[in-house]
């Protein structure tokens, strides 16, 4: 009677199996209902092509060109002001700094808003970017004033004007790409997703197009509103995250409407000169910020000795060297790499 009533468990090396297999086997069935269950969308998920397939709208919408949105007093600040007003170069008040700004503040809106428009002793006309309209000028200067305790009110800020009749025609998103993007797209630089890379592309799609596009116009992240070129229409915005995005894929998202390319024209030879007077010359007459002076043999020698290449490189990009800080373009971001190189052949060629 005593071994109907004994355990078929007899040694311990049983035991571990039996306890085991309790852990193991409800384990792998679980897999096994979960794969069921989820294996018809892993294909569609793993398969990017798919993916962009699906979120596309119901038909396409074509964006005509039309004017860029006009910028806030703040972004102004951000893409054309902060340079020089956020460190105090060449004598400019600093942001929030109510000592500085009270001599500034006291002559009168009316007054400051004439000076930044039209610019005054170091300070360019429009903080060296002609395309800002008067209006985002104002703006930019009623945020910096409340910013020091005033209580300017900001204009209202209208659309920028829609280009002439006969101007030419707006960019691919190729041609921005290469403007503007490329410079983190192409490297990855402060977390941008990589032309090419379609994961990197996927996982920001997912958000829907639109949630990228205004990304792209508003600033995300580390990247500023419209990639830092304040002239970009909403239209070569769009059109450059779209280039990026379809970079490599077999199938692409609908892309903005392009106009047919304009016929070609030999381009126009940059005036160095007109350049320099426009976006130098308040820096590099008077050696502001460390900037050598235009003419100063003694101080230009050393950076000519650097190479042609190494001068372009410091004038497009922007340099912080041991004398100064030199802002990309001088802070004009809508001048061209060919713009800028005929403005330093310009000022090397008063020292030879």
């Amino acid at each position: 009677m005593a071994e109907e009533h004994s355990s078929p468990i007899k040694t311990w090396q049983q035991l571990v199996v039996v306890v085991a297999a309790a852990f193991i086997v409800p384990v792998v069935l679980i897999m096994m209902i979960a794969a069921l269950v989820t294996g018809g969308r892993k294909g569609l998920e793993s398969d990017d092509s798919a993916l962009l397939a699906r979120i596309q709208p119901v038909g396409t919408v074509q964006l005509a060109a039309g004017p860029r949105a006009a910028l806030t007093g703040p972004q102004v600040y951000d893409q054309v002001c902060k340079t020089c007003h956020d460190a105090g170069l060449a004598g400019a008040p600093k942001l929030a700094d109510k000592a500085a700004w009270a001599k500034i503040l006291a002559q009168g809106e009316k007054t400051v808003y004439a000076h930044a428009v039209n610019g005054i002793r170091a300070m360019p006309a429009k903080g060296g970017n002609p395309d800002l309209t008067e209006a985002e000028v104002q703006a930019a200067v009623v945020h910096m004033a409340n910013a020091a305790g005033a209580n300017w009110k900001a204009p209202a800020v209208a659309a920028a004007p829609a280009p002439a009749a006969g101007a030419a025609a707006e960019r691919t998103g190729e041609q921005v790409v290469a403007a503007a993007c490329g410079s983190c797209h192409q490297s990855g630089e402060r977390g941008a997703p990589r032309i090419g890379d379609r994961n990197a592309w996927i996982q920001r799609v997912k958000r829907g197009l639109d949630a990228v596009h205004a990304s792209a116009l508003k600033g995300h992240a580390g990247m500023p509103a419209r990639g830092g070129m304040a002239e970009l229409s909403d239209t070569e915005v769009k059109r450059a995250v779209e280039f990026m995005m379809n970079s490599g894929a077999a199938t692409t998202v609908a892309a903005a409407a392009i106009p047919p390319p304009a016929p070609a024209a030999a381009a126009a030879k940059a005036d160095g000169k007109a350049v320099y007077d426009k976006a130098c010359a308040a820096c590099h007459t008077a050696g502001i910020a460390g900037a050598p002076k235009t003419g100063d043999k003694a101080a230009w020698a050393p950076r000519i000795a650097q190479g042609q290449a190494v001068l372009y490189e410091h004038a497009i990009k922007g340099f912080q060297g041991k004398a100064g800080v030199m802002p990309a373009k001088g802070g004009n971001t809508a001048l061209s790499d060919d713009e800028v190189k005929a403005s330093v052949d310009h000022m090397v060629g008063q020292v030879k």
